[in-house]
């Protein structure tokens, strides 16, 4: 229903349920807040947002009421509220006052100028000084971990920091204990925050009290170069800005995308950094006597193409890792497709995901935002507070709201919300497609059930059974419900494999998977940043590595062409659901490293089998006549149903093997991560070592 109001003197319609404050911002009035914040609960407590309604003798805090509390007037007329009046300014002010008795004169040296909201609505709503002369209070420093460092003397108990803890990430830790001048922000037992989401509550103090411990002191935020980009991480595609001065990029933090991951990303995603400085590919590299020496391009492509010349096109392959973006994989596939060869591979743990079905059969296809409209949710051998942190905090935040069932079938895991954990095998997929197990009732009393297919059940070897199990589950599911919600979802680990799938960067008929290259009787094999498999599975293939890293490829490759990372390029990703997405290039590649579809082109014109583009743009144009929906950035194209229907009739018998964790440690899971001596500390952190010093 809609409610009427005159917001300094302007007439207008709003939503009844929504605050004053919202109704406020519809009316384009800006209003000051520091504890309000759009996706967490309504505290109240720091009274900044006050506006004077019209007939109320005191002012109001518009975050706390809500535009269906205000009656009309007695004569029928709207509400009335004032923002600019002499009360409000007088207000103001004195909260101002209040909140800057005890902050610290320390902007020089805090992280947080340049970006402080306190800054900003001190300049803009406050008085040009104070008349409190007492002395400032003085808050013991906190340990909250490796990535946040804290300023408790500049903290105003907004408790955005708590909220969000306990709200999004859902890990109870901080909180505030007494009361008054004594309140103090902490974690009760001086522990840090055990959350791959923690470092979110930096970017939400509003003061400067919590900053960036990998960060401190390092730079303004005037002096950086923004680019905006996606993270490839995981496979949600989170929306991320990318901060760079000079070569480096200095910092990675989230960007709005309320389809994608709202505006929060994981620890990983953003305090990666240093991993992409450090460890890096910046020559050619070519074995001689068993030792990498440094090359030429020249000289390096010399000898890849000569290998290549030499061996059998049957016994070409390549494996592209999770970090590949869908230019560099279309290149190499043309590459090998032109020498004959057909035993290419995106999916390197060897998940048993066959494309040739239909797209539905390997997205995400109730889309990440349609986690909000499901009431039931079945896990199948996936862990998402690992595998997708943004995603499963979506989860919880749905859990939150109520009538959310979730059941899991997989390794008993803490998500952070309540579970029905049904066990780990994967036969009880059989009963609830049967309908025999109680699990199955509730399937089918949902009016939006969710099936969620992770990792662990992709890559084991009766995988296509397990999906097509799910595949039924989720079509049972979906009887007499509405046509256009599809239950059946994959949740994929990396950035590359759907748009690898996409392209069919998948082995041909006949030709051999990840699985069979790894026999060992291959004569050459590309390695396209493929780190996460036993590379002494190789055999005495020749090795070529083409990466950003001295991971586990560099160290085994016979040749190595240095390519860039998804921050010094322009790449296509496809999430998990489907959502074509591109990286842009916040800083260059270091040394002489390449993009790494340049590189691809230029080893075509040594093999003298070239390639038909020159440019990015005419690889693009290739691309996307093979695959016209990577060129429709941002959006998510209608799968269908066949694929699903067709795994679902497929279904054969699964083993008694239960389901095993497909992620062992968060924080180590790509070249880059391993690369970092943050994600090397907090990996220590986690797994309960020495942790480093407290806050200075």
């Amino acid at each position: 229903m809609a409610k009427t109001l005159i917001i300094d003197g302007q007439t207008i319609e709003v939503e009844d349920g929504i605050t004053l404050l919202q109704a406020c911002e519809q009316a384009g009035v800006e209003i000051p807040r520091f504890c309000y914040h759009e996706r967490l609960s309504i505290a109240g407590n720091c009274r900044m947002c006050l506006v004077e309604v019209v007939g109320m003798p005191k002012p109001q805090a518009s975050c706390a009421l809500g535009v269906g509390d205000l009656p009309p007037n007695r004569d029928g007329t709207p509400k009335q509220i004032n923002t600019r009046s002499p009360m409000v300014q007088r207000a103001r002010e004195g909260v101002m006052e209040f909140l800057l008795i005890n902050h610290p004169l320390d902007c020089p040296i805090c992280d947080q100028g340049g970006e402080c909201d306190l800054q900003d609505q001190a300049m803009a709503f406050g008085r040009g000084g104070t008349r409190y002369t007492e002395a400032k209070r003085a808050v013991e420093e906190k340990y909250l971990g490796p990535l946040i460092k804290t300023s408790m003397n500049r903290c105003i108990h907004c408790t955005r920091c708590v909220r969000f803890m306990t709200e999004v990430a859902g890990v109870e830790d901080l909180g505030a204990i007494s009361r008054g001048e004594d309140m103090e922000i902490t974690t009760y037992l001086e522990k840090g925050l055990m959350s791959e989401m923690s470092a979110n509550v930096a970017d939400l103090c509003p003061v400067g009290a919590l900053t960036h411990r990998p960060s401190a002191h390092n730079a303004r935020p005037w002096e950086f170069r923004k680019t905006e980009s996606i993270d490839v991480m995981d496979a949600v595609g989170s929306a991320i800005r990318v901060d760079a001065r000079g070569r480096e990029v200095m910092r990675i933090l989230p960007r709005i995308n309320d389809a994608v991951n709202e505006e929060w990303i994981s620890d990983k995603s953003r305090h990666i950094v240093d991993g992409l400085r450090t460890q890096r590919l910046d020559r050619p590299y070519v074995r001689d006597g068993g030792r990498l020496r440094p090359a030429t391009w020249d000289e390096a492509l010399g000898v890849v193409a000569a290998r290549f010349a030499a061996s059998k096109a049957e016994m070409i392959g390549a494996i592209a890792g999770d970090l590949a973006g869908a230019e560099e994989m279309f290149a190499l596939k043309q590459l090998l497709s032109s020498g004959g060869s057909a035993s290419y591979d995106c999916r390197q743990d060897g998940a048993r995901i066959d494309p040739a079905q239909g797209r539905s059969g390997y997205l995400f296809n109730s889309r990440i935002d349609g986690i909000d409209r499901a009431d039931v949710i079945l896990l199948v051998g996936t862990n998402p507070r690992l595998e997708a942190a943004v995603l499963n905090a979506r989860i919880r935040r749905r859990w939150r709201q109520g009538g959310l069932t979730v059941g899991v079938i997989g390794a008993a895991r803490d998500l952070n919300y309540a579970t029905d954990w049904l066990g780990d095998s994967p036969a009880l997929l059989r009963d609830i497609a049967a309908g025999t197990h109680p699990f199955a009732k509730t399937l089918a009393a949902a009016k939006a059930p969710m099936v969620i297919v992770g990792s662990a059940a992709l890559v084991r070897n009766d995988a296509p059974a397990v999906i097509g199990l799910a595949a039924q589950v989720a079509t049972s599911a979906m009887a007499d419900k509405d046509a256009g919600w599809s239950a059946f979802n994959v949740l994929h680990g990396a950035a590359s494999r759907v748009a690898g799938l996409d392209l069919g960067f998948v082995p041909q008929r006949g030709a051999r998977d990840v699985g069979g290259m790894l026999k060992g009787d291959m004569d050459l094999v590309y390695l396209l940043g493929a780190d996460e498999f036993d590379m002494s599975r190789l055999g005495k293939a020749f090795v070529v590595y083409q990466g950003t890293h001295g991971d586990a490829g560099a160290h085994r490759a016979d040749v190595i062409l240095p390519g860039a990372a998804y921050t010094e390029k322009s790449a296509t990703y496809v999430n998990t659901e489907g959502r074509a997405q591109m990286t842009q290039r916040a800083a260059f590649p270091p040394g002489e490293a390449k993009e790494d579809w340049a590189i691809v082109r230029a080893l075509s014109a040594k093999l003298g089998a070239t390639l038909p583009f020159d440019t990015l743009a005419g690889l693009r144009a290739d691309m996307y006549r093979s695959a016209p929906h990577l060129a429709r950035l941002d959006s998510v194209e209608a799968a269908g149903s066949d694929a699903v229907a067709a795994l679902a009739k497929a279904a054969g018998k699964v083993t008694s093997e239960p389901f095993a964790p497909a992620i062992g440690d968060f924080y180590m899971t790509n070249p880059i991560a391993r690369a970092s001596a943050i994600m090397a500390e907090l990996s220590a952190y986690k797994a309960g070592r020495p942790r480093a010093e407290a806050a200075e």
